[in-house]
């Protein structure tokens, strides 16, 4: 099922097809440069059928995205329910997170951007939801870029409980973006 479309791409259900290219996705080093660790093609396999059943269970979640041109699949962009688990109990949980990861081949074309804003629409018309999160590396610049760009503003910076301390990646920072619109009545 598709989703949401953009101008170039489409967010979609994910396809058994899709799932040798993300295996392949994160196991690239430049992919998961600002992950503790690259991701077991099991670990991959798991995400995205997690991912997929989100979808099913809540009608949205981490949508698989195409690009229109190729009908190439090239990562993934959406939401999800973000809950303490015991261990990533943020102080922020439970909240909705918007994330995005994406080949590297299509990477600086804008496509996380596009995605992003797409997911954001949605979440404005199709849903209740008030507020999403989005949470990174302080050294994920990219990252950091595009939430700016989709209008979040960063909230704090803190430690990652689930990353060894002294770790590169320990320190993060989390941004927020209201998602409902201002309504204006005149009177």
């Amino acid at each position: 099922m598709k989703y949401i479309k953009t101008k170039r791409l489409i967010l979609r259900d994910w396809q058994e097809s899709d799932l040798k290219t993300f295996i392949r996705m994160n196991q690239d080093p430049d992919v998961r440069r600002y992950f503790p660790s690259l991701q077991t093609p099991e670990e991959s396999v798991e995400y995205a059928r997690t991912a997929q059943k989100c979808i099913v269970d809540r009608g949205f979640g981490l949508f698989a995205v195409e690009r229109k041109d190729t009908n190439e699949f090239i990562g993934f962009t959406g939401i999800h329910v973000l809950e303490a688990d015991g261990t990533l109990d943020f102080d922020f949980l439970p909240a909705i997170e918007i994330g995005w990861r994406l080949q590297k081949k299509h990477w600086n074309q804008g496509f996380a951007t596009e995605a992003a804003r797409g997911v954001l629409k949605f979440v404005e018309r199709q849903t209740d939801i008030k507020e999403v999160y989005a949470y990174t590396s302080v050294r994920n610049i990219p990252s950091i870029n595009i939430m700016e760009k989709i209008g979040m503003e960063p909230v704090k910076t803190f430690d990652h409980p689930g990353i060894m301390d002294g770790h590169s990646l320990k320190r993060h920072v989390l941004f927020k973006k209201s998602t409902q619109k201002e309504r204006r009545f005149k009177l």
